[in-house]
């Protein structure tokens, strides 16, 4: 199991471009199983989760030729659909969560889908019923091997069909539209996720050919069609990166300037480090950050103290609240942190507290952070990654704390983040690979 160790207390200075999309590299690399055209996508990054699921593609059957850094060919013109029943599918996609989205493919255009329970972060339960509830809808015959922990959906013909999702998952909408795609007659989906990971999916889909209306809202009707062709396809840059680079510039008191973040499509998430107080400029497609010694939470208009939770897209991705969090501990002033969506991902904050953070874990899902206005600096530690998004929260920790920190488990960190140790020490950060 590799570790960091991070020197700590080092202002970083310079220029750094996120990586593509983690979340919507999965989606679209599950959407070349659609036809059996090549398929290119640019901007793919260099992570574990992706490269294992290029991976998992490439032994069903999948042409996978890597053209340049990030720029990949898929031609699944000859899929093996028995390699889906194979000891080693199960082992290889049981720890991808992101193999869950092949089944809206494999179902739309073979007739059957198979998955083992699938893996991921340790954040609290995530229920895949919008999943399957949705594929039943079109028509699939769903099973769940108990013992086995193996799901399966097949179908001879997949018909379109009005449906209400109980959630707004982002993986449950992108599987029922690649499954949607290529059923006949129209599929109506409200209270669609309308992420922008899922509007590039869908533009995607519309440049090979399908019928979408309703694209960036959460009602989505789609019009199946008898087949899907070939297409090129560029990631966004990888928000989430964005906003860890922001909380970094803040925490560490550094000069940065993160470059072709595509602001449009960031949503919320500037706005929503301005409430703590970080300022920055907009340049055209960069965000330069100056550096701060200090930064002040805002409160809601009557005084009261702020809250951040998440939401389901155009709301605040609960992916950042880590992030959020571990930036809140060196502001001035105090804010509440609701996570709704997942019932374990606060549970790394007992390592910030042992750095020295001010912070009371409410329940599983609110943490109410009392800044320290950088006063007191954090102390290093010894800690360990639970989750990709908790990890880069407690290296961000990390760096600005004073003294040496060790991190262990950082594969989880690896899974979302390429290169991160080297990119960041280009930049003047000291974080060594043991």
């Amino acid at each position: 199991m590799a570790s960091f160790r991070i020197e700590g207390g080092k202002k970083l200075s310079g220029a750094i471009t996120p990586q593509g999309a983690k979340n919507e590299a999965l989606q679209v690399l599950c959407a070349t199983l659609l036809t059996p055209e090549e398929v290119i996508i640019e901007n793919i990054p260099d992570i574990l989760d992706v490269n294992n699921l290029i991976s998992l593609l490439g032994d069903l059957g999948v042409i996978v030729k890597k053209l340049s850094k990030g720029r990949y060919s898929f031609k699944a013109e000859h899929v093996d659909i028995e390699y889906l029943l194979s000891d080693n599918y199960r082992n290889k996609s049981s720890s991808l969560r992101g193999s869950v989205m092949m089944i809206g493919p494999l179902l739309a255009r073979f007739g059957k889908g198979y998955i083992p329970k699938p893996g991921g972060d340790k954040i609290g339960r995530r229920r895949l019923d919008t999943h399957f509830n949705g594929f039943i809808e079109l028509g699939a015959k769903f099973k769940y091997n108990h013992k086995e922990n193996f799901f399966s959906v097949e179908a001879k013909e997949l018909r379109g069909k009005y449906m209400l999702l109980e959630e707004a998952s982002v993986t449950g909408t992108a599987n029922l539209i690649m499954a949607a795609v290529l059923a006949k007659g129209t599929t109506t989906i409200y209270h669609a996720a309308c992420e922008p990971y899922i509007q590039q999916l869908c533009a995607m889909l519309v440049s090979m050919g399908a019928e979408i209306d309703g694209i960036g809202s959460n009602l989505l009707k789609i019009t199946g069609v008898e087949c899907l062709g070939g297409c090129t396809h560029r990631l966004l840059p990888d928000m989430i990166e964005i906003g860890s680079f922001i909380g970094l510039a803040a925490m560490t008191g550094s000069e940065l300037t993160i470059k072709n973040v595509s602001f449009d499509n960031l949503g919320i998430i500037p706005r929503s480090f301005e409430r703590l107080g970080i300022k920055f400029d907009r340049k055209g497609e960069d965000i330069f950050i100056p550096a701060q010694e200090n930064y002040t939470i805002e409160t809601f208009i009557d005084g009261s103290i702020m809250t951040i939770d998440d939401a389901p897209w155009p709301g605040l991705t609960p992916d950042l609240l880590s992030v959020i969090l571990v930036v809140a501990t060196q502001a001035k002033g105090s804010v509440l942190i609701h996570q709704k969506m997942f019932e374990s991902r606060l549970f790394f904050v007992d390592k910030l507290i042992d750095m020295g953070a001010q912070i009371i874990l409410c329940d599983p899902h609110r943490a109410t952070v009392i800044g320290l206005d950088k006063q007191v600096n954090l102390r290093s530690t010894v800690m360990t990654s639970p989750d990709i998004r908790a990890g880069v929260a407690l290296l961000i920790a990390a760096l600005s704390a004073d003294g040496v920190s060790i991190i262990h488990n950082i594969d989880q960190i690896d899974r979302g983040y390429e290169e991160i140790d080297k990119r960041l020490n280009a930049m003047g950060a000291s974080i060594s690979r043991i």
